[in-house]
């Protein structure tokens, strides 16, 4: 088994997040409640990136900031509508999620 680190982030619809990160490129890998009617703990993937989304109020918390890299930042810019910005590592985009999470998303030059 491969090590990895999974952010875990906070939602508050579980449908609507998933929607939203497969513009990103993500699909939903599996789905959880305890039992109908609680909350939905969900993993999306793209190629080995995984993040799990938490309908779970203690989970985690609103305005978590996680850091992508993509090959192709300038498409993700494109699809969001949002300028992309010209690190001294390479271009990135900032996103929010519907929930408020940010994603800086950036393609290494090196």
């Amino acid at each position: 088994m491969d090590e990895e680190a999974i952010p875990i982030l906070r939602v508050t619809d579980a449908g609507r997040a998933v929607r939203w990160y497969a513009r990103l490129g993500f699909t939903q890998q599996w789905e959880h409640r305890f039992e109908p009617g609680l909350p939905v703990f969900t993993e999306v993937a793209r190629g080995r990136v995984r993040l799990f989304l938490s309908e779970h109020e203690g989970d985690a918390l609103p305005d978590t900031l996680v850091y992508l890299r993509v090959r192709d930042v300038e498409a993700v810019a494109a699809e969001f509508g949002v300028p992309t910005e010209h690190a001294p590592w390479g271009p990135e985009a900032e996103l929010r999620d519907p929930d408020g999470n940010r994603l800086r998303i950036g393609t290494p030059t090196q």
